[in-house]
């Protein structure tokens, strides 16, 4: 793995090497990090992986890009430090990108389970009455996003979907992020994870998840893993994850973390992700 500090605006496009780039690496509480929201860039393929309430700010002082520039995206879960953002990045697009630019309309890479609860429940209210004067005429999801549907590969213990993207191989999995108080993966409200390029875990928002790491563990060069510094009930904490084999916390990079970090010993982990930063596989 390479890791390079962005100084100019990030370029979109790649000589076909596996590029992540944290645009933000914080918790919803911490106003530091921009959230926790990446980009992925292969060859002349793009996705970024959430966009929360404070992201876009973290788009432009991190890369330089502007959200115009981003064509395609992938929601993880309906908290708004990751999905905060979307509403300004699909009405920028329609009205600048879309008007201005030529640009196509945004692709939203999402399973047909979690659809209709993004848009009913999250994006409908703030995008919908934006162009006509009555409530029978009101904009729908096509009008914003080309839907991408990954399939479904596993239905059993955790729910799994696959898509080759334009060259970006994603397996999307189930994650128990919320309600606090479930149990196990098949229970909780939708919430993903990627396994990407057959290469790197990231762990999307998770409790603590040892049959996760089972499950990837072995097969991955490094693993982005969710962590909490201290004590939280649908966030994997530090402590918990120092109780891994020593052959996986040498591979993790810590994200989602607050500005307190340097508080707590994570020497036994690879480091932490960090903003700003190109990831290069």
């Amino acid at each position: 793995m390479k890791i390079n500090k962005i100084h100019n605006k990030l370029d979109l496009t790649n000589n076909g090497d596996l590029e992540i780039i944290f645009i933000g690496c914080g918790n919803a509480f911490d106003n530091t990090f921009h959230n926790n929201n990446i980009i992925i860039i292969k060859g002349n393929t793009h996705i970024l992986v959430d966009l929360g309430f404070n992201a876009p700010h973290g788009l432009q002082k991190n890369t330089n890009l502007e959200l115009y520039d981003i064509e395609t995206i992938l929601p993880t879960h309906s908290h708004a430090d990751h999905i905060g953002g979307i509403e300004l990045l699909a009405l920028t697009n329609r009205y600048f990108g879309m008007k201005k630019y030529n640009k196509n309309k945004l692709k939203m890479i999402i399973t047909n389970e979690y659809r209709d609860t993004l848009w009913n429940y999250s994006l409908k209210g703030g995008l919908s009455f934006n162009e006509f004067n009555s409530y029978e005429n009101y904009l729908n999801f096509e009008d914003y996003f080309d839907e991408v549907q990954p399939t479904l590969i596993q239905s059993e213990k955790r729910k799994k979907y696959y898509i080759d993207f334009i060259g970006i191989r994603l397996e999307i999995f189930r994650t128990n992020h919320i309600p606090d108080l479930q149990k196990d993966v098949n229970g909780a409200f939708v919430s993903y994870g990627l396994w990407i390029d057959n290469k790197i875990l990231f762990t999307g928002d998770t409790k603590f998840d040892k049959d996760l790491i089972e499950d990837y563990g072995d097969r991955a060069e490094y693993i982005f893993h969710d962590c909490s510094f201290n004590p939280n009930p649908v966030h994997c904490s530090l402590n918990e994850l120092k109780t891994l084999d020593k052959k996986y916390k040498e591979k993790i990079l810590l994200m989602h973390y607050s500005y307190d970090f340097n508080n707590y010993d994570y020497s036994d982990f690879f480091g932490l992700a960090k903003e700003g930063y190109r990831y290069i596989f």
